[in-house]
């Protein structure tokens, strides 16, 4: 886009631009804050280049796409603008690579090194411009995660611990989830990483255990064990599952007592939120969190910031596990801490970090198209989708098309998930409702557009009205309505991304309804806030759920969110059945599309030093 062509008065349009900025911002690259910021701090150091201008404007940016850092020599090849308009990059006046970071490297705004003492906006390592802030963050991530690796090894009771790892896995041995058990046991720092249904959570529930029996076993207290996650809803689902397998395993009557006293927290909240700080918390490196083991669930959904925050604030002497699947969808800030961690290939083959393999939820045939996708193979993931293995329909049409028959098997599926609930609901039965609300749910990658949320919300609820006698979308409390919620309320204990259903009682009057361990939970539509009806949702807030059946509406290949950890997210969600409707061009573009965020924290944690 020329600047001619430019709306002078949109919102993203910096007004006071010139030069290589406006060029940039009119192109789509560069926002109006990037802009502002950019000209800003130029001009409280005095620099003049533009170039230097441009290169800062870059760094502001880069934390805003998920990026650490813009690195001078790649940007022209990797930036991408904001949205999906079709946009030339290369074609912007790019300065070249090398006189580029020579003009930097003399700035007044830039530091230079990893050794240089200055405090200044910028640090260019290499050809890599950091903003000060995330420069410092990624450096003390990475030296905290070594140092507490190359901590002293805890004192462990080996035979203890061989007859607790016995009992714990009488049933169902699994190889790598015992050898994640004895890393936790015996090392202050370990990784848990693998897909969905490779039975993570059982781990952490058998970590636990074995800590609380070592401590049983030497007369001594229980450890003070945290449980964590970075969102309300992964938090509660990790405290409830932990207090499934408790009622299960094979353990001490104490031990069992102190898995079940055990409560999850978001990491927010354990840090102890500031009401003064968006990114400072209570708990730091002069004041340690007081616990002897740290373990923090979906780990793929933490940032650089908040990873920085949390293992400066884990005692030197405590344990630290780190569990997630690296593959998933990572935090919408800057970072993608869980993969550098665990390295290229989720190889897992350091010291401490365990890659969990066998797959324990779905059946083989979503088993292959998740794995292909997870590899970046997508001829193995065609022709998985193509072969309709066990659990396996792939649509191959565009989802846009609006009640094509292509489309019927969608629509006949999601009719009839709807309503089931809906006839539950009616029928005021909570539990059935809320089980048959779980069975099948439609995925979009977009909220808006043709193949966005929005737009199957209404289509499904247009399906609805001409399937369902009386059925009327439009009273917003209707019986067999699907509620997400948006917002967390912690004083009803409903976080976001919670899901419920409205049902009917025996004096007419509805609540909502949602499933608090095992139980139902029944609020007054009166008392919920920030809540939206979810027939369908995006592929990010399904992050950690499951349905029976997974409907994925693919986007048009070109569309920047495809990515393969979308993707993979996605398909990933299915526990019985797995639909994608989207063309081959779409699948093949996804999974060619990885999520390659600028970042030097894997550098820094396994480059020889």
């Amino acid at each position: 886009m020329s600047a001619a062509e430019a709306d002078a008065f949109a919102p993203d349009r910096a007004l006071r631009a010139d030069g290589l900025l406006r060029a940039f911002n009119d192109a789509g690259v560069l926002s109006a804050a990037d802009v502002h910021v950019a000209r800003r701090l130029a001009a409280l150091a005095g620099e003049t280049d533009e170039q230097v201008a441009l290169a800062a404007a870059l760094a502001v940016r880069a934390p805003r796409m998920g990026h650490v850092h813009v690195d001078l020599a790649t940007a022209r090849a990797t930036a991408a603008v904001d949205d999906d308009e079709d946009v030339d990059v290369g074609a912007l006046p790019w300065p070249e690579p090398g006189a580029w970071v020579r003009r930097v490297r003399s700035s007044p705004l830039v530091a230079v090194g990893e050794d240089d003492p200055s405090s200044l906006p910028l640090r260019l390592v290499g050809s890599a411009l950091y903003l000060d802030r995330y420069w410092r963050e990624e450096r003390e991530v990475a030296e905290d995660l070594r140092r507490l690796a190359a901590g002293p090894v805890p004192e462990v009771d080996e035979a203890l611990l061989a007859d607790g790892i016995a009992r714990l896995f009488a049933q169902r041995p699994d190889a790598l989830q015992e050898e994640a058990c004895r890393s936790a046991v015996r090392r202050r720092l370990t990784v848990v990483a693998g897909g969905p249904g490779t039975g993570k959570t059982t781990t952490v529930a058998r970590i636990a255990a074995l800590l609380l029996g070592q401590a049983a076993g030497a007369g001594a207290p229980g450890p003070l064990i945290a449980l964590a996650a970075p969102t309300g809803k992964a938090a509660a689902r990790l405290e409830e599952a932990v207090h499934e397998e408790a009622e299960a395993l094979d353990v001490d009557p104490e031990v069992r007592a102190g898995l079940l006293e055990l409560r999850a927290s978001t990491l927010h909240r354990l840090l102890g939120w500031r009401p003064d700080s968006q990114s400072r918390f209570r708990h730091d490196r002069l004041n340690r969190l007081p616990h002897d083991v740290v373990i923090v669930d979906e780990t793929s959904m933490v940032s650089l910031t908040l990873m920085s925050r949390l293992v400066e604030a884990v005692r030197p002497d405590a344990r630290l596990v780190l569990v997630g699947d690296p593959g998933q969808l990572t935090s919408i800030e800057a970072g993608a801490v869980l993969g550098d961690i665990v390295g290229p290939g989720d190889a897992g083959a350091r010291e401490g970090i365990v890659v969990l393999r066998r797959v324990h939820r779905y059946g083989e045939g979503i088993a292959a198209v998740a794995e292909a996708i997870r590899r970046g193979d997508a001829d193995a993931a065609i022709a998985a989708l193509r072969s309709g293995g066990e659990g396996v329909t792939w649509i191959e049409a565009d989802a846009a098309e609006d009640d094509g028959e292509a489309l019927q098997a969608l629509r006949d599926g999601a009719v009839a998930a709807a309503r089931a609930v809906v006839e539950a609901a009616t029928a005021g039965d909570a539990h059935a409702a809320l089980e048959r609300l779980g069975a099948y749910r439609i995925l979009c990658a977009h909220r808006r557009g043709p193949h966005g949320v929005e737009t199957w919300m209404d289509r499904v609820e247009r399906w609805l009205s001409a399937e369902l006698p009386g059925f009327d979308a439009g009273g917003r409390w209707y019986p067999g309505r699907p509620l997400l919620v948006t917002e967390n309320d912690y004083g009803l204990r409903l976080y976001n991304g919670d899901t419920g259903v409205v049902v009917a009682g025996e004096d007419g009057r509805v609540s909502a309804a949602f499933e608090r361990r095992g139980e139902i939970a029944r609020y007054s539509p009166a008392r919920l806030g920030a809540v939206e009806t979810v027939y369908a949702m995006t592929v990010h807030k399904s992050q950690g759920s499951q349905f029976g059946t997974a409907a994925v509406v693919l986007p048009e290949p070109g569309a920047q969110i495809l990515t393969r950890e979308l993707l993979y997210t996605a398909v990933t969600r299915a526990r019985d059945r797995l639909v994608v409707a989207g063309a081959e061009e779409a699948i093949r573009a996804a999974v060619a599309r990885p999520v390659a965020r600028a970042s030097g924290l894997g550098r820094r944690l396994w480059a020889p030093a």
